[in-house]
């Protein structure tokens, strides 16, 4: 899956993911799941989008959720909100 988000963004998001989730980056994958192995909940879920709206200056509606199951999903959306 491709997005327009260079590596530096994608890092920034993945350390932002990272920091709300209580990770070591080097425990997370673009496929790893966060509620399934990371033990996320919707609390968490909804912490990562306002801290993506407010770094990455998106506005992301909370229906986008259910696809930012993991750092793939939330790089799609990021680069599907910055282009609108």
């Amino acid at each position: 899956m491709t997005t327009g988000l260079d590596a530096a963004r994608k890092q920034e998001i993945k350390e932002i993911v990272c920091d709300i989730l209580e990770i070591d980056e080097d425990e997370v994958t673009e496929t790893s799941l966060f509620k399934e192995q990371h033990d996320a909940d919707s609390l968490r879920a909804i912490e990562i989008l306002a801290a993506l709206e407010r770094t990455q200056k998106v506005t992301i509606d909370q229906a986008e959720l259910s696809r930012m199951v993991n750092l793939e999903g939330v790089y799609v959306v990021v680069s599907e909100a910055a282009q609108n």
